[in-house]
């Protein structure tokens, strides 16, 4: 885990420039900084990297690195968890390694295959080749976008960063906004990819890869695209099969994900909540043979002896599995002191990733540089409560609203919410809740679009007016599976999964200098579990999850209903923006951090 840079431009990117990029990606990688000019580029080519050392901790695997032939030099960031029989199959063909890092079978295995190689590696990265022979640069990401890779234009070329402000540092980009991104924000608490808050810098999409020559980025192709799972599972369903034979399948692609997700030169521990994920992958690491499993759990002395405390259920979970556990308790004096720093490292402003922060923080004090985390969980095996209600919803109301005065009727109740709850999202429940991508919307969304364009002062009046949440999904996720639950899979995935979650771990672990590893967000899992996706709507309560490991998790775990949004941060974070916290119900909680994040992106946004 890493953090890397490329300037493409027809002047060469200054030193000061450089190392205020690479100043930004620090706690990416403190173990190492190292640059690399092709002096015999026309261009100003420059590659840069901040290195985590997890794989290979010798020197010699730092980066950029050069191909032996001399030809090829990349920056990685990422793990690729199949390295080890990619480097056996190259070093059958005579290929002879320097280092034992995946970061050079990347490098020689592109030597070998170009671009046709992306469909082999399994694992999660976004990467950078420079070809000194043809003068020209491949960039790829992961499927499921776990690795970020942001593109930011300039006026003479362009720069590639893992992160958003390292590209602003480097004072060539524009800072113009991106009213779509920061639209998207102001309605659902993160940035929509491939947008950012700035008009100049996109990101290269999930599962994309693209080439850069002369300056100038082609267009970005896709070369796995994880939605194409649900929508095979929709159009091919199987036949009904033995709960036991779902299981059973279940089960060995689990145990294969998390052995793979534990390969590493350091020690590897796991975030240990009260919940079936985290649990899962905890026990199913202990018997994939971890000895000295360490795990993590959050506690705010607010919630003790409460529902919402899970360090109880935690503890059990460790005493069931043999964990070595370790409960990190946060407080509100804690929390006010480190607000400034979690707001300032969110790169791209979030409504969450404050759980995630913490227990990063946690794990770095107990001496760890890798963590496992159950996100995903609910995505793969329909854990929400909206994979239940959200389905019967829309196929109701889709029959119902086409009885004459129905609309109407349902307007009037629609408008009466709207004003007693104070959010306008209620005014479009009668045309949203007809199809899945509007209802997904008004469950998932915190703000109406045209409470949106208030809060934009108006910016947003042209992105927004006209506002269609079928169109806004569509951008995120494709086109959609023809089974409602497969397709309310494939939104949840391609959106909140993979704008909020996933971006929020990586932010928020890398702060703390803390790779995380998500077995449960893995495309070659996925990819093995396709053919039971359809069953899955059958076995409520993740409980697929719950049996996987060959002891299965207590019925105390199994039974505990989910705990929601409203952790004390949240509230402490509405008292730091001057909301008052007294607020009733989670809109109101979520609207005040909101503005609270933006308010600081804002700031952030000025003073660059």
């Amino acid at each position: 885990m890493c953090g890397l840079l490329a300037a493409f431009t027809s002047s060469p990117l200054a030193d000061d420039a450089a190392s205020r990029a690479l100043a930004c990606m620090a706690q990416r990688g403190p173990d190492a900084e190292g640059r690399w000019r092709d002096a015999s580029a026309a261009t100003g080519l420059l590659l840069g990297h901040r290195r985590l050392a997890i794989v290979d901790l010798d020197p010699r695997s730092a980066q950029p690195m050069q191909s032996t032939c001399g030809r090829y030099a990349i920056v990685f960031n990422g793990e690729v968890y199949n390295y080890q029989p990619l480097r056996a199959a190259l070093e059958s063909k005579g290929v002879v390694f320097r280092t034992t890092s995946d970061t050079e079978v990347v490098l020689e295995l592109f030597k070998a295959e170009g671009e046709a190689m992306l469909p082999k590696l399994h694992g999660m990265f976004a990467f950078i080749v420079w070809d000194k022979v043809a003068r020209k640069a491949f960039a790829a990401r992961d499927p499921y976008g776990i690795k970020p890779l942001y593109l930011g234009q300039t006026k003479d070329g362009v720069i590639l960063a893992s992160q958003v402000k390292a590209i602003l540092a480097t004072g060539l980009v524009d800072r113009a906004p991106d009213v779509r991104g920061q639209a998207g924000f102001w309605m659902l608490g993160s940035v929509p990819e491939p947008h950012t808050w700035y008009r100049d810098i996109r990101a290269i999409p999930a599962g994309h890869s693209l080439w850069i020559e002369d300056g100038r980025a082609g267009s970005p192709r896709c070369w796995h695209d994880i939605a194409d799972a649900w929508r095979t599972a929709a159009r091919e369903p199987a036949a009904e099969m033995p709960a036991d034979a779902v299981q059973a399948r279940v089960r060995e692609a689990l145990r294969e994900s998390v052995a793979r997700h534990l390969v590493a030169d350091v020690p590897v521990g796991v975030f240990l909540s009260g919940g079936i994920d985290s649990g899962a992958m905890a026990a199913m690491m202990k018997e994939a043979g971890v000895r000295d499993l360490q795990g993590v759990t959050i506690s705010y002395r607010e919630f003790a002896g409460r529902h919402e405390d899970e360090a109880p259920i935690a503890a059990e979970l460790a005493r069931t599995y043999g964990i070595r556990h370790h409960i990190r308790e946060v407080g509100r004096d804690e929390f006010m002191a480190d607000l400034p720093r979690i707001l300032e490292s969110m790169d791209q402003p979030s409504i969450d990733g404050i759980n995630t922060w913490y227990a990063s923080k946690a794990v770095a004090e107990q001496g760890l540089k890798v963590v496992v985390s159950g996100v995903g969980g609910d995505e793969l095996f329909l854990g929400y409560e909206q994979f239940r209600e959200l389905p019967r919803l829309v196929s109701r109301w889709s029959r119902l609203s086409r009885v004459p005065g129905a609309r109407s009727v349902a307007g009037v109740f629609a408008g009466v919410q709207a004003r007693r709850s104070g959010n306008a999202r209620w005014r479009h429940a009668a045309e949203w809740l007809r199809s899945m991508p509007g209802a997904w919307w008004m469950r998932r969304s915190s703000n109406a679009p045209e409470t949106a364009r208030t809060l934009m002062d108006g910016a947003g009046d042209g992105v927004l007016a006209g506002f269609s949440p079928d169109a806004w999904v569509q951008e995120m996720s494709g086109e959609l599976a023809d089974d409602l639950v497969l397709s309310l899979a494939q939104i949840e995935s391609t959106t909140y999964l993979r704008n909020q979650l996933l971006r929020d771990s990586d932010w928020a672990s890398m702060d703390h200098s803390v790779e995380l590893r998500t077995p449960l967000v893995d495309a070659h899992l996925l990819a093995n579990l396709t053919p039971v996706l359809a069953q899955f709507h059958r076995f409520p309560g993740k409980i697929l999850l719950a049996s996987a490991p060959e002891k299965p998790l207590p019925g105390s775990i199994v039974h505990r209903r989910k705990t929601g949004f409203g952790i004390p941060a949240v509230r402490w974070a509405n008292e730091a923006a001057g909301a008052a916290a007294a607020k009733p119900g989670i809109v109101a909680q979520r609207s005040a951090f909101v503005q609270l994040v933006a308010s600081s992106a804002d700031r952030i946004r000025k003073a660059t």
